[in-house]
């Protein structure tokens, strides 16, 4: 009995000293965005925007978590034939959100060569909503949410300090407030990042 709870103890002791303690690492990222606000009751068109803020990684044995904060120009353009909605008009919407996306994702490679994936939710804040409209029987813009949620997933690869990453965010939410008229915000993004630490 006392040999086998020495045994134990030993490879308690061998497993602890040989794992991998939790890395953590703090980084600037900027990148350029192009959404489209998804209308089953409108044709959609492309609007770029950008994005700037800071990520944290937070991993071991090659998995990870990354939380985010950033502020994000997004929006589209929606162009409606009178329907079954009885809409008619176009609209041009922007918002500038702050965007909080909470990502899990794996890597391979070595430390400064390194190959990504990710994905999780993510919540964005409208600080901003600007609307040039003239879409009958719709609502405007001033009844958007002031939160959305919305899922992400993609790739990206770690040079040295430099992260790239390519992603496609798709809204979970409709972001009208009346629900008549529903409009997700979809789109994709690419950013360059800067590890600090």
């Amino acid at each position: 009995m006392k040999k086998h709870f020495l045994a134990a103890i030993t490879l308690l002791i061998s497993l602890s000293a040989s794992a991998q303690l939790p890395k953590v690492n703090f980084g600037l990222k900027g990148g350029v965005n192009i959404s489209k606000l998804q209308a089953d009751w409108a044709k959609e068109d492309n609007r770029l925007g950008y994005q700037a803020g800071v990520w944290a990684r937070i991993g071991a044995a090659g998995f990870y978590v990354q939380p985010e904060a950033y502020l994000g120009s997004k929006g589209g353009e929606l162009n409606a034939n009178e329907n079954d909605n009885n809409v008619s008009g176009d609209a041009k919407i922007k918002f500038t959100t702050l965007d909080v996306p909470i990502l899990v994702g794996n890597k391979i490679g070595v430390d400064k060569l390194n190959f990504r994936y990710m994905a999780g939710p993510i919540l964005s804040f409208v600080l901003d909503k600007n609307a040039k409209t003239n879409l009958s029987n719709a609502t405007n813009y001033n009844d958007y949410k002031n939160q959305t949620i919305g899922a992400q997933a993609g790739i990206g690869v770690d040079l040295g300090n430099v992260t790239v990453d390519l992603r496609y965010e798709k809204g979970l939410t409709n972001i009208s407030k009346s629900g008549k008229y529903d409009q997700k915000q979809n789109l994709w993004h690419i950013s360059l990042g800067y590890k600090l630490f």
